[in-house]
């Protein structure tokens, strides 16, 4: 006789297949922070050994290529003279063990020791811990400068003091960048787009671009639609976050910004200020993205205590370290 088909509830397979998936993951994080500290001692081994016979000046390339010679064959290409030299690098980057973090793999090191400069290696190590971001991740903020784009309105120090959770981002400017790069969109930048394809684009790909909005963001509305009086009115995006506890209105204009521009979005600010935030919560923020820029527009066009409009130029494509800075350059004496 065969036993009877029992109908298992939702919850408890849902249970199961979480208790499943919790420790595979927990196996996989065990692995990668075992294999990030066997990296972080063949580091150090190699770098002691390097210093007993520093008065040698190519000692160390000759001592990891021999290493790779005698190991690699036995222990496979994890141990190749490329990754040996990455290992010294990972040791006198992060010399003490202690302060290597579990919830980082060796991939996410290997980015992280390309950075020269100490507080945009940091800021970077943090973000990936506090945001939980895979290693395609760090490496996207890394390449489409993150770290720089933020410097454009805030200083170091005030940075980093958010990333290590000293002091919480309190202005839109420490959260909202400038430029936002949408290069994961796949959009030609030789080609024109209506302001709608933008946007669908975006929504496609929504995880992607909260990832590049930044901290604190979730998805509130596409087109909400607002009724003043016979007038009706559709917002591009609605986003909320959490953080600045205030509605996000993004406006997407694919031409240059016009005073016009300012005046629809301060409006749909003020509708949302006066029907949508509840007391205790902050005053609303409106940004446009826009394809190009015009600071002294902006600057002109609103009171000069204005603290909740704000215009964010967009690319399509990664820029080079090169690009970025000259932009950031140019953007820092337009706003002199």
């Amino acid at each position: 006789m065969k036993p009877e088909r029992v109908e298992l509830s939702h919850e408890f397979v849902a249970d199961i297949k979480n208790i499943i998936g919790s420790s595979r993951d927990a196996a996989i994080r065990s692995v990668d922070y075992h294999r990030v500290r066997m990296y972080w001692q063949l580091g150090e081994r190699i770098f002691v050994e390097e210093q007993q016979e520093k008065e040698r000046a190519e000692y160390g390339s000759y001592l990891i290529r021999n290493l790779a010679v005698n190991i690699e064959p036995e222990f496979g290409s994890g141990f190749s003279v490329r990754i040996l030299e990455q290992c010294r690098q990972f040791y006198r980057t992060f010399p003490i063990t202690n302060a290597l973090r579990s919830q980082l793999n060796w991939y996410q090191y290997r980015l992280l020791i390309q950075i020269d400069n100490s507080y945009k290696r940091e800021y970077y190590e943090l973000e990936a811990v506090n945001n939980g971001w895979t290693g395609r991740e760090l490496e996207r903020q890394i390449n489409s400068g993150l770290y720089e784009r933020l410097l454009l309105s805030n200083d170091k120090k005030a940075v980093l003091a958010v990333a290590r959770k000293e002091r919480i981002a309190e202005t839109p400017s420490e959260i909202i960048k400038d430029p936002m790069v949408l290069e994961f969109l796949g959009l030609k930048c030789d080609s024109a787009y209506y302001e709608k394809d933008l946007e669908s684009a975006l929504i496609t790909n929504l995880q992607a671009f909260l990832l590049e909005l930044g901290n604190g963001f979730s998805f509130v509305a596409r087109q909400k639609r607002i009724l003043l009086e016979d007038d009706e009115f559709l917002v591009d995006l609605v986003f909320y976050n959490r953080l600045l506890r205030c509605f996000v209105i993004l406006e997407i204009k694919t031409h240059k910004i016009t005073h016009e521009d300012i005046g629809q979005l301060q409006m749909y600010v003020n509708y949302y200020d006066r029907n949508e935030k509840l007391p205790e919560e902050s005053p609303s923020i409106g940004v446009l993205l826009c394809a190009e820029k015009n600071n002294t527009l902006v600057r002109y066009s609103l009171p000069e205590e204005n603290k909740t409009i704000m215009a964010s130029k967009y690319q399509l494509y990664l820029p080079t370290e090169k690009q970025l800075l000259t932009e950031l350059q140019r953007e820092l004496e337009e706003t002199k």
